[in-house]
């Protein structure tokens, strides 16, 4: 299996975090070299273990943020 390359371009908040310490976080990660993405996932402390996540472009965050207003969240 082929080794998953990181890097948190900008940390843009802490959504939640663990009593052991992981911290739920929507970061701009670029994965693999890629252009980054917008990330939402949980971290451990030191941020070299991560949970399952998803990514989102700009569009789909956009539209994200349109349908939680439309909920009055």
């Amino acid at each position: 299996m082929a080794e998953i390359t990181f890097e948190i371009v900008k940390n843009l908040g802490v959504l939640s975090e663990t009593p052991a310490g992981w911290t739920k976080e929507l970061n701009l990660v670029s994965w693999n070299g890629r252009e980054p993405k917008y990330d939402i996932r949980e971290w451990s402390p030191d941020h070299t273990k991560m949970g399952k996540g998803s990514t989102l472009t700009g569009e789909e965050l956009k539209l994200l943020i349109q349908y939680a207003e439309s909920e009055n969240l």
